[in-house]
């Protein structure tokens, strides 16, 4: 390891402990990736690594030893720990061994086809958060976009909870007021997840233009969406439930509801 990198990876732990806050993400445009799978994928999306800590687990399968050569191909600054110290630093309870520092990808809204999309509203689970986005991903929608209260798509939890498809799907963090004028401005029409909405198939078949570009709009785990929210959406829609079924998580709603809407384009 050169002089130069060692400098740079002396200040690795104090960055992963710094990064576990939300503020401190923000302010330095920095996230910590943890596993070997999820480093595999930033890699894969080009990310930027600014480091890497690394204990002697990493180095007990091949496919460690493989992601530990494939970063020192790239030059990632790494820094080797102990067993206990990684274990301080790391956010499951079986780390893998690799701990890494990348620059996430920053998605403007100029950068959103037109639809549809999926638009998040106070979703505070972190978990909910990535595996929202991983949904959304893999059923093709243009974009996910969450407004204000909800969790961080950079924490550690979301990321995982995403398996990479945060590296790769634009994933935009807006104020409600620039979001209801983008929308506008775009024509998209709203629709509101809602416990007693018009049933999803019903409100597919009355729409006016399969053309029409929709964002699915869903709220917070307990308190569901804001009222300014459901007040400017054109629909408010519903997936139908076996009698006695009180609700379903959010990201399974959200992932029946974009399913269909794709799927009746």
């Amino acid at each position: 390891m050169t002089r130069a990198r060692t400098r740079i990876a002396g200040n690795l732990q104090s960055t992963v402990r710094d990064l576990q806050r939300r503020k401190a993400r923000g302010r330095r445009g920095l996230a910590v990736v943890e596993g070997v799978r999820l480093v595999e994928e930033a890699l894969a999306a080009g990310l930027e690594f600014k480091g890497a800590v690394v204990s002697p687990e990493l180095a007990r399968t091949t496919r460690g030893q493989t992601l530990a050569a494939e970063l020192a191909s790239h030059a990632v600054a790494i820094e080797e720990v102990g067993a206990r110290a990684f274990g301080d630093l790391a956010g499951t309870e079986t780390p893998q061994g690799i701990l890494a520092i990348v620059t996430p990808r920053v998605w403007a809204l100029t950068e959103v086809r037109d639809g549809p999309l999926l638009v998040v509203d106070g979703v505070q689970d972190p978990g909910n958060v990535g595996t929202l986005i991983r949904t959304a991903h893999a059923l093709g929608a243009s974009a996910s976009l969450l407004l204000r209260g909800s969790a961080d798509p950079m924490n550690p939890k979301a990321l995982r909870a995403a398996m990479g498809a945060t590296f790769r799907h634009p994933v935009v963090q807006l104020d409600d007021g620039p979001f209801i004028a983008w929308a506008r401005e775009h024509e998209f029409t709203l629709w509101a997840a809602a416990a007693d909405g018009v049933p999803i198939a019903r409100a597919l078949d009355a729409r006016q233009s399969r053309k029409e570009r929709i964002a699915v709009i869903v709220g917070n785990e307990g308190a569901g969406l804001r009222p300014h929210l459901n007040a400017v959406a054109s629909q408010r829609v519903a997936i139908p439930l076996a009698r006695g079924a009180e609700s379903l998580n959010v990201a399974v709603a959200a992932g029946i509801l974009l399913y269909e809407v794709l799927r009746g384009r």
